[in-house]
């Protein structure tokens, strides 16, 4: 057991997690049911030699986990819009599967979410939104907030992360930053620097498009327990998924052609 600092600096940020303080250079928040699953995961990344993701520390005495604080800067900026950058994720995001390998993918315990019907092949983060990436140097470094990590195929968070960054949404639901970005160009230029194979780029959209059926189902679900899910529900979270989805269906043929020439 660690004890508690007393000097707490709230992280504000994400949607989900309440509670995440700065405690010097470590992190404290609440565990969940899927705490000793993530810390297992966490200590198998830093056995892997995988150096983008925080490392855990134990627990304080209000019960709360501790994990170390990656420094640098997360959302919306110019340096996170670059093609660089997104070259830099791609690869980011590979070396996180890669390590994940020898994880067990039976283990319980488990946030549970949308996901792909194909067997699962990595443990995927699935929750890659701009918040969750920290940059440093005008570059991705690591990974944060483990929280709704599972079993899936690597596609599934290559989509998922996609939803995010290429960004598969409606341009009425993005930021100023994001609205001029060529999506075909950036869905095509992750997949090759992650090195997404032929036959997962003919059915990235399509995937697409199941993962926004099951998100806007999982997500109505979870609205009705109340807490952060409700705010993001009530915040408008399901229309947009809708119009993301709608948005997809207007130019899939566009994309898939970027996809697959």
């Amino acid at each position: 057991m660690v004890a508690t600092l007393l000097h707490e600096i709230p992280l504000q940020g994400g949607d989900v997690t309440d509670g995440v303080v700065r405690v010097g250079d470590t992190v404290r928040r609440p565990v969940s049911p899927s705490t000793p699953a993530v810390h297992a995961l966490l200590r198998h990344l830093e056995a892997a030699g995988f150096d983008g993701a925080p490392r855990v520390v134990g627990m304080d005495g209000l019960g709360r986990e501790i994990l170390t604080y990656v420094p640098g800067t997360t959302g919306l900026g110019l340096v996170t819009v670059t093609d660089e950058a997104l070259v830099r994720l791609a690869e980011l995001l590979r070396d996180f599967h890669d390590a994940t390998e020898g994880f067990p993918l039976t283990r319980d315990g488990w946030e549970g979410g949308s996901n792909d019907d194909a067997a699962p092949e990595v443990i995927g983060h699935c929750d890659l939104t701009l918040e969750n990436v920290i940059f440093r140097d005008g570059r991705p470094r690591a990974l944060i907030d483990f929280d709704l990590a599972r079993p899936t195929t690597r596609l599934f968070d290559v989509v998922t992360t996609l939803r995010h960054w290429a960004p598969i949404a409606d341009p009425v639901d993005l930021a100023p930053l994001q609205r001029g970005l060529d999506v075909g160009a950036r869905l095509r230029l992750f997949c090759d620097a992650y090195g997404v194979p032929p036959r997962d780029r003919r059915r990235l959209l399509e995937l697409a498009r199941l993962r926004f059926q099951r998100s806007y189902t999982v997500m109505r679900g979870r609205a009705a327990a109340g807490g952060s899910w409700a705010r993001m529900w009530a915040g408008g979270a399901g229309e947009r998924i809708r119009r993301a989805a709608a948005w997809l269906d207007k130019h899939e043929d566009k994309l898939h052609a970027h996809l697959v020439s």
